[in-house]
């Protein structure tokens, strides 16, 4: 399975019915294909978008559906269209249930860093901080470490915050983590993972759950 498939399908578990749920530009966006069957979610997209369908097929496309990460879109029955403003005024109200996004690097303490790269050519923050500010649940879905092997779960993030105190779990293809307030509990581990092979991987300290569970 694909590493990407693996986290966005495990991430997708976490949806519950009837939830409002905002999806992040690149891998995040994945999960609306893996929503279990009779779990019905509303799909939110900042750029102004209620009832965001599945990607389209080629005598769908319309130009002017598109979500915040300008790829084009369906429309859900019952789909409504309003400003940013607005869009933003229902995330910063609390209405969405969960935000799933990427991220460069999260901390124990559930802080957040994923918008930009010191020295690097950014495109700015879009619409992140407001999200895991206003979002009631944050899921971060990410790979576990960097291309180059290196810890992107850490102790302190070094890079710019996104947000502090506002990650509830991270699913990455080697582990499922809690963030609590005794630090990063290690929830499941995927079925060909070791929980030492996590903490190794991972650049925090990380507590075991006694019910330790599997993922495929």
């Amino acid at each position: 399975m694909d590493v990407r498939e693996r986290i966005v399908k495990r991430v997708a578990r976490e949806l519950k019915d009837g939830d409002y749920v905002n999806l992040g530009i690149g891998m995040p966006t994945l999960v609306a294909n893996y929503v279990p069957p009779g779990i019905d979610i509303t799909l939110h997209s900042e750029n102004g978008m209620l009832g965001v369908g599945p990607y389209p097929r080629e005598d769908e496309v319309d130009p002017d559906l598109i979500n915040a990460g300008k790829e084009t879109v369906t429309e859900t029955p019952g789909c409504s269209y309003f400003s940013s403003a607005d869009s933003f005024a229902m995330v910063r109200g609390g209405h969405i249930d969960v935000t799933v996004l990427g991220a460069l690097q999260v901390d124990q303490e559930g802080n957040l860093a994923n918008w930009m790269i010191p020295g690097k050519m950014g495109k700015g923050m879009g619409g992140a901080m407001d999200l895991v500010a206003g979002a009631r649940r944050v899921i971060v879905a990410m790979e576990h470490t960097t291309r180059e092997g290196g810890h992107k779960i850490l102790e302190r993030c070094t890079l710019p915050f996104t947000g502090l105190k506002v990650v509830h779990m991270i699913v990455t293809e080697l582990a499922v983590i809690e963030v609590t307030p005794r630090g990063l509990l290690l929830r499941e581990v995927a079925a060909d993972v070791t929980a030492d092979a996590v903490k190794k991987a991972t650049g925090a300290d990380l507590s075991v759950a006694d019910n330790l569970g599997t993922f495929e």
